[in-house]
């Protein structure tokens, strides 16, 4: 139940459905007044949730930042989360926005900073009915070059906490010594490293994928509208509800 209202509250944390449920709403509306304060309440919504600079900004200070880690220092593992892959209707594996992920954990495998590769996803999808992302992510990592024998899967997670409760028990089992190197997106290291650290993880933040760096200023980033913008804030919004209902359900 957990697993399908947290895709609902997705669906409904997207600026764009505000917009679309809104017009109509005022589409359906026969009074004028409530057209009207539609109408604005729109506009105000377009304003705020387009402009690069409020969303660069925001993005920004939730970002933690990067982690150096030298060759000197030595992990037994470390532990990628899903979310950064997919497959076509065909049953072929693409990589997606997220895979970065992917190659700031292969980096920490080569330079010799982690021994092993922890994958932790299974498929995000309400139907289920899909191959875990580890199937494609392992692959993958063979034919960069890692050992079969280094890479350890964990293929029936749906979310951060069940990456986090599956892992755990993993890496009991294996007795593999913490702290572990966790790497995700920086927008949802946050987010994970709290609930990592409720299942009982030592872990060492490794944020990759940063949606937003440090720029320097230019008309596009700060003042001109992005509409695409609508979108990306699902993404970041999701991470900052995700977290406090995690934490009110003691999950993080």
């Amino acid at each position: 139940m957990f697993f399908i209202l947290s895709k609902i509250l997705f669906f409904l944390l997207v600026p764009f459905w505000w917009v679309m449920i809104l017009l109509f709403w005022r589409w359906l509306s026969k009074n004028q007044k409530t057209k009207k304060r539609i109408f604005v309440l729109i506009i105000v919504i377009l304003i705020l949730f387009t402009n690069p600079f409020l969303y660069r900004s925001l993005v920004m200070i939730w970002q933690p930042a990067p982690v150096e880690l030298s060759a000197n220092q030595k992990f037994d593992a470390g532990l990628v989360l899903g979310g950064l892959s997919g497959y076509d209707k065909s049953g072929r594996g693409h990589f997606g926005n997220n895979a970065d992920r992917f190659i700031q954990v292969a980096n920490l495998y080569h330079r010799g900073v982690i021994k092993k590769i922890i994958i932790s996803g299974g498929t995000g999808s309400l139907s289920q009915d899909g191959p875990p992302e580890t199937t494609f992510l392992r692959t993958e990592f063979i034919n960069n070059g890692v050992n079969d024998s280094d890479i350890i899967i964990e293929s029936r997670s749906r979310n951060t906490f069940e990456n986090a409760v599956f892992s755990k028990r993993i890496s009991d089992s294996l007795h593999l010594k913490p702290p572990f190197v966790l790497v995700t997106s920086a927008l949802h290291m946050k987010r994970s490293v709290s609930v990592f650290k409720k299942a009982g993880f030592d872990c060492i933040a490794y944020p990759g994928d940063y949606k937003v760096t440090p720029q320097k200023f230019s008309l596009e980033d700060t003042i001109l509208p992005n509409v695409a913008l609508l979108n990306y804030w699902g993404d970041f919004l999701k991470e900052m509800v995700g977290l406090c209902v995690y934490r009110l359900t003691g999950k993080a």
